[in-house]
């Protein structure tokens, strides 16, 4: 594996956010799996076990694995036994279709407990794994995590049963038990919470779900479990959202990335009420703006372009300013009214906080670059980037 030395960061204004050294080896990635890094375009997204086409989602069971990735356009969902440990390493398992060589949605079938069309989000739930099989608008969980080819999942919300894929059940209306284009999950303290981005909300089950199609017991962004409309069919505000996509839990309070709206919202907790406000927002100067980048076309250490990942490390919230091509750091306050607006603490992906090029100024990928980064997961001293736009997981590890 050759690692190249690349600087994350020049001489920029003292207003601009910096890298703390305590993060990231500023060697860049520690392991590259798909798209090839160092100085060559990715150019092998046929499928094989060692190659990626537009991956959105990461899982890293714990630091020394299992890992399982989404593998977005090749429909399927690739596994590492244990954490890769060099460039481009094969994985061990593929579930989604035939062999490694396949693709195609649903296996160019029929949906069934172990076919995907377009999974993105990926998380543990409980000793178990859960993803979100977009375009077959449903969740999937198995009760414990998969060491083998094509195992069956055990459950499925969203839909009646596992051979159904039609947004909504087939309905124009929404529901408790339904999903439209279902783009994140995140499993948190026995609670499973579902981005239903095609209808504009999120669902959170307060048990682990126990049976297929089971209803969500709160919905978050509509006024009710049967409204689907873009910021609740209004104007935007602190209890709306556009086009949600992942989640964390950071301090104790829900995080949800609002993609549409160019912006991160932040409850005081985790809700338990229905179309609850939240408390604080990142990316816009207040809750009814929602212009990329603040109506600018440079970004700033305050703005956003579509984010759709969050992670957390330690105190440290970690956003994907997903069309920035970029990560933007902000260390908690125990204050949330003195994040509102706040500039971000930390900046990994760009010379400076004005920059947006994919792979910086537009060029080729390096161990150290982004192109449309689309989720993020920290596990114990890594750091797992879905580097979506260059065909590959990153996993970057601290110093």
């Amino acid at each position: 594996m050759t690692q190249v030395k690349i600087r994350l960061t020049q001489p920029v204004a003292a207003s601009d956010p910096v890298l703390p050294a305590h993060f990231l080896d500023p060697a860049g990635a520690a392991v590259i799996l798909g798209g090839l890094g160092d100085a060559e375009l990715p150019t092998a997204i046929a499928p094989t076990a060692s190659s990626l086409f537009g991956p959105r989602g990461v899982c890293l069971a714990a630091e020394t694995g299992p890992l399982w990735v989404a593998d977005t356009g090749h429909h399927r969902l690739l596994g590492w036994q244990t954490c890769p440990q060099s460039d481009r390493q094969p994985a061990d398992w593929v579930i989604g279709q035939l062999d490694f060589q396949q693709e195609g949605q649903n296996a160019k079938g029929n949906p069934h407990s172990a076919s995907l069309s377009v999974p993105t989000g990926i998380c543990l739930c409980g000793a178990g794994l859960a993803v979100a099989d977009a375009w077959n608008h449903r969740i999937l969980i198995w009760d414990t995590l998969p060491q083998d080819h094509n195992v069956p999942a055990d459950r499925v919300l969203g839909q009646a049963n596992f051979h159904s894929g039609e947004p909504n059940r087939g309905q124009f209306d929404t529901d408790a038990d339904r999903l439209h284009w279902c783009y994140g999950v995140l499993y948190h303290a026995g609670k499973l919470l579902v981005a239903d981005t095609g209808n504009r909300r999120i669902l959170i089950w307060n048990q682990p779900p126990s049976e297929n199609g089971q209803p969500a017991d709160v919905v978050l962004g509509q006024p009710d479990f049967r409204s689907r409309n873009e910021n609740g069919g209004g104007s935007p505000t602190a209890r709306s959202m556009r086009w949600c996509h992942s989640m964390a839990i950071w301090q104790g309070n829900l995080v949800v990335a609002d993609a549409g709206n160019n912006r991160i919202l932040i409850w005081n907790g985790i809700p338990t009420d229905s179309n609850a406000p939240c408390a604080a927002v990142l990316g816009q100067p207040d809750f009814e703006q929602v212009e990329l980048n603040q109506g600018q076309y440079l970004p700033s250490a305050k703005s956003l372009n579509m984010p759709y990942g969050v992670t957390v490390i330690g105190d440290w919230l970690l956003v994907a300013d997903t069309a920035n091509s970029r990560l933007l750091g902000w260390q908690g306050r125990s204050d949330l009214k003195a994040l509102q607006n706040a500039p971000a603490d930390l900046l990994i992906g760009q010379f400076d906080s004005q920059s947006k090029g994919e792979n910086r100024f537009y060029g080729l990928p390096m161990r150290d670059s982004l192109c449309w980064p689309y989720a993020v997961q920290a596990v114990g001293n890594t750091l797992a980037i879905a580097d979506s736009g260059n065909n590959r997981i990153l996993l970057w590890r601290w110093p």
